[in-house]
């Protein structure tokens, strides 16, 4: 048997990497880790943008647009670099997302009124009328994925969820 590829090494590394994680709940029990952390925070954060996007579909929605549109909400009139930096999303992607809004009529494009050389993007009224839906779904999210917590723990759950991101956002390593 002669020897293994990159490719062939890089895939064994891929598979005993999943391997590792599917025993994670596990390992949580046995072995408290800043990995085992990370991978079921990221688990459950895929979780909730499956259950919302599922909860969004009826209104025509597809997943991350609710946030496109929650931005404008807020501040109608920003540029695709400016959503996309809000969102923490490539300025392509971004573009991409908007283009396929604005054919669904959610929102539209046009140049700013002060300097020409700027494309702003605005909810339609559309896009508008969906805003109600986006917080409808969000809410039946929230609730499925805190059934059975008391308001207590929701309470500590997101001071931790706060304070880990801080962690994360400000460098913070370990004391």
């Amino acid at each position: 048997m002669g020897k293994k590829s990159k490719a062939e090494k890089q895939k064994t590394k891929g598979v005993k990497k999943k391997l590792e994680l599917s025993r994670l709940p596990e390992a949580i029990d046995e072995e408290p880790s800043g990995q085992a952390v990370g991978a079921i925070l990221v688990q459950a954060a895929r979780s909730m943008r499956t259950v919302m996007s599922r909860n969004l579909v009826e209104s025509g929605l597809y997943a991350g647009q609710d946030g496109v549109m929650l931005a404008l909400a807020e501040e109608d009139g920003m540029t695709a670099g400016g959503l996309a930096a809000r969102l923490g999303v490539k300025a392509p992607t971004m573009t991409r997302t908007i283009g396929r809004m604005e054919a669904q009529g959610f929102l539209h494009r046009r140049a700013d009124d002060e300097d020409a050389r700027l494309t702003k993007v605005y909810l339609t009224e559309e896009g508008r009328a969906r805003l109600d839906a986006i917080a409808e779904a969000g809410r039946q999210t929230g609730e499925q994925a805190l059934k059975g917590f008391s308001d207590k723990q929701i309470k500590v759950l997101m001071k931790l969820l706060r304070t880990l991101d801080a962690n994360l956002q400000h460098g913070v390593a370990d004391d």
